[in-house]
């Protein structure tokens, strides 16, 4: 994500059965025998499906949506999740801060000047005041009109406490995450995730997490946009109370390859913590719809500009190349080419039905492995765009 600034004010930019079985394919083969519905998420009890749903853009007026959301925008949201609980796909990540016209985070103290934040807190204060809706009420909503019709649905539910500067101890991870259940409408959740590094008291944060673990709030818990340095921290501290670190969530894409390069990949494996991939279709860019000619509209723009379209091109049509070859979209191809990485459950987005029937298309094959360092070779050409400035924290 890269951080932009417009008009005075920030915006931050980029962010069923239960059977398992051993996925087996066989001797030069990409062509799943079976497939591995659930995986566990790190060292917890939880397991979630193989592949998630974001729900960043549900709510949204600033970053997604065109600056607008109404009637037909929410009904294509609950289409989406809809269709993604048929899918089998019914792990579900939000966050406080998505939704009601804020942006997806909230630039850090560290980062700005003091005007600069003076001038942040005044945008985000009046967004919230006038925004649309939380991304979390719509999905409390949608779960809720999901189990009237079928009682028996499960749905794991993934949350996020923003590590806001003025937010000081443990106590306040406990009560923002009590307000989260509260727009969920649910008493406890599955995950509950620091959506990225305190500036300080961390420590403190970590310690919520597992005060939450203790009242039983959670299921298990995780961070996001930690470092490879910060994650051992986290790790090792929850250690001590018994409690595992489920998972950090990262900017992870065939274009954005990051956390393999700064350890935090490496770091997950080693820990057995789940690495989530945000934004693992590059916010749209890998599913072949964008062109120099039409780039993204609003603020993604910005970032995969036309001159950047340009230099992925060879990469598209390779990603277009291999998924005739098996019958599936670019979307589909660049999904299951991190979930070879392996220990990577990607979160797409999806803000309409047709998208989230897509992705379930992403599971019960796998590219082979020429295929994958094919993919990974021609990516390695592109230079990647900027990401959330506090994976360097």
């Amino acid at each position: 994500m890269a951080l932009h600034i417009n008009g005075g004010c920030f915006t931050i930019m980029g962010h069923s059965r239960i059977r398992r079985i051993r996925a087996v394919a066989s001797e030069g083969s990409s062509t799943l025998k079976t497939v591995e519905d659930k995986v566990k998420l790190g060292g917890s009890d939880l397991k979630v499906t193989t592949i998630g749903i974001g729900a960043w853009s549900w709510g949204d007026t600033t970053y997604w949506n065109n600056n607008q959301w109404n009637d037909r925008n929410e009904k294509a949201a609950r289409d989406a999740f809809n269709a993604s609980i048929d899918g089998g796909l019914t792990f579900f990540d939000t966050a406080e801060v998505y939704g009601s016209g804020v942006s997806i985070y909230l630039i850090m103290i560290a980062l700005m000047s003091v005007n600069q934040f003076i001038n942040l807190v005044v945008c985000l204060l009046f967004k919230l005041s006038f925004g649309a809706i939380n991304s979390e009420t719509l999905l409390g909503r949608f779960i809720r009109e999901r189990k009237e019709k079928d009682p028996n649905v499960n749905v794991a539910v993934a949350t996020k406490y923003a590590a806001l500067p003025w937010r000081l101890g443990r106590q306040s991870v406990i009560n923002a995450l009590k307000d989260s259940l509260g727009r969920l409408g649910m008493t406890s959740v599955d995950v509950y995730q620091l959506h990225w590094p305190g500036v300080w008291g961390n420590e403190g944060y970590i310690d919520g997490l597992g005060d939450a673990v203790e009242k039983g709030l959670v299921k298990a818990v995780g961070v996001s946009n930690y470092s490879e340095k910060r994650l051992r921290e986290a790790y090792e501290r929850l250690k001590k109370r018994g409690v595992p670190l489920a998972s950090n969530q990262v900017n992870y894409s065939l274009i954005y390859r990051t956390p393999e390069e700064n350890g935090v990949k490496a770091t997950c494996d080693e820990l057995g913590i789940s690495l989530i991939a945000y934004s693992p279709i590059a916010q749209g860019v890998l599913t072949g719809k964008y062109t120099p000619e039409k780039p993204p509209s609003g603020p993604r723009g910005r970032i995969y500009t036309p001159e950047f379209l340009t230099t992925l091109k060879p990469l598209l049509n390779k990603i277009t190349e291999i998924g005739d070859k098996y019958n599936k979209t670019s979307t589909q191809v660049s999904l299951n080419w991190l979930v070879a990485q392996g220990n990577v459950i990607p979160i797409p987005g999806a803000k309409t039905a047709e998208q989230a029937e897509e992705f379930k298309g992403a599971l019960g094959w796998r590219l082979n492995n020429d295929e994958v360092a094919e993919l990974r070779s021609l990516a390695s050409k592109i230079k990647p765009v900027i990401g959330f400035p506090v994976e360097k924290l």
